[in-house]
């Protein structure tokens, strides 16, 4: 009977504890509110992240309570909380068109099919006074009123007012080329350039896309290999590193980089030598330990405040510059265009003035 009685207990025990590690809370977030408008009621459940849990489900203008009516539900992520507890929780927005105290009774949330039942709530409705006794203190609806102008008595002016604009903008244009003595259009194209280390690792990514390390060619491989550092050291260096022998553009960057680094390179060069000069045969290991050596290089000597975008201006000759007479006819026509737009300036001005008054 004792055994019995204690493995009572244990279990009575654990059920007690397993239900107060689960949580139902309910809050609203406005308690008045008035006659139409909408309060938002957040119904939160905390319990294990393997639980199943079972919010109340409300249709569409489907009534809480009596009176008070359930627009929408609203699922919210889930937050984690202590240990291996989750908090999930739903968004009840609710509404009403009575005027009253409404008491919302406590809703019941499922945890693995066992009811939990939050606190009860209340939502007081309120509606705006209305002063029925002294009706003649409202005034009732306007008459249609007349516009204070007509579009178009002022549309004239509105568009002379835009073709000032443009007249004034395309005068300004034309007194800054003349000024300047460059051709009316010009075109300055801008090429982006990558950098040499991105060209280099751009080829390098190429390679290893192809599985080239991998590759029984290991002659193609070195060739695009090498290629590559060529490339790459010829825009960083300055010099025609492509029709260089190895040993040249070893003994070539001596004076500028330190021994390891060129170490590494020139033993990846004698590599290359040897497998396409002497039909030297690599395993993949030595492959991968010379790509690697390639990119320790480039990464060791880049340079990355160098520009990436050029200008390229057109080249004009002394032909393709303006003649005298050409100049002579433009200062012409922007003066006919100052002429042009303070005359109409004027007409604007006036006319507004008239209108005003």
């Amino acid at each position: 009977m004792k055994k019995i009685l204690i493995i009572w207990l244990m279990l009575s025990a654990g059920t007690v504890l397993t239900q107060a590690q689960v949580s139902v809370e309910a809050s609203i977030d406005s308690i008045e509110i008035l006659v139409g408008q909408q309060a938002h009621v957040t119904l939160k459940a905390t319990a294990k992240e393997s639980s199943k849990v079972e919010f109340p489900h409300f249709k569409p203008s489907e009534y809480v309570t009596p009176g008070v009516e359930v627009l929408s539900s609203e699922q919210q992520p889930e937050q984690k909380a202590d240990n291996d507890y989750v908090e999930r929780s739903v968004v009840y927005t609710l509404t009403s068109f009575d005027d009253t105290l409404y008491y919302i009774p406590p809703l019941t949330v499922k945890v693995d099919g066992k009811p939990y039942k939050s606190k009860s709530l209340a939502m007081k409705v309120l509606t705006m006074e209305v002063d029925t006794v002294h009706a003649d203190q409202f005034f009732g609806p306007k008459g249609v009123q007349d516009n204070p102008f007509l579009w178009s008595e002022w549309s004239p002016i509105f568009w002379l007012s835009v073709l000032l604009l443009i007249i004034l903008a395309i005068t300004y244009y034309l007194y800054v080329r003349l000024r300047d003595n460059k051709p009316i259009i010009t075109h300055i194209k801008i090429v982006k350039r990558l950098l040499p280390h991105q060209k280099a690792m751009k080829e390098i990514e190429q390679i290893k896309a192809d599985k080239m390390v991998t590759s029984e060619n290991s002659k193609e491989y070195y060739t695009k290999l090498t290629d590559t550092l060529r490339k790459y050291i010829e825009e960083r260096y300055g010099f025609n590193a492509m029709e260089m022998t190895s040993s040249e553009i070893i003994e070539k960057l001596t004076a500028t980089q330190d021994e390891k680094a060129l170490s590494e390179l020139r033993h990846l060069f004698l590599t290359a030598d040897l497998v396409k000069f002497a039909k030297y045969s690599t395993l993949i290991n030595e492959n991968d330990m010379n790509l690697v050596n390639a990119i320790e290089f480039i990464n060791q000597t880049k340079l990355e405040n160098m520009p990436t975008e050029e200008a390229v201006k057109p080249q004009l000759s002394e032909e393709d510059k303006r003649s005298v007479k050409t100049r002579r006819m433009l200062k012409w026509v922007i003066t006919a265009l100052v002429i042009g737009s303070a005359a109409l300036l004027v007409y604007v001005v006036y006319a507004t003035y008239q209108l005003i008054n």
